[in-house]
């Protein structure tokens, strides 16, 4: 039996911001850096979000798809 892939495929750029927004942590990354436009695509995604300071952190949904597809952990 074949399994279907069920969600939206991250480029490796966003790959890439989605890690990034794992090792900032509490501090966010500030948007008008040059992965505006992934960190966008991630908040469209929902595994990213802007906060009302202008900051982008990670989702609860963003830290499981980043620790299943990057991290490569089971969940």
């Amino acid at each position: 039996m074949r399994m279907m892939w069920q969600e939206p495929y991250l480029e490796t750029c966003c790959r890439s911001a989605l890690h990034r927004l794992t090792l900032v942590g509490a501090g966010g990354r500030p948007d008008g850096l040059k992965d505006e436009p992934c960190l966008r695509r991630l908040q469209g995604m929902g595994l990213a979000r802007q906060r009302p300071d202008g900051r982008f952190e990670i989702t609860a949904e963003g830290g499981t798809r980043h620790a299943r597809e990057i991290l490569r952990k089971a969940g």
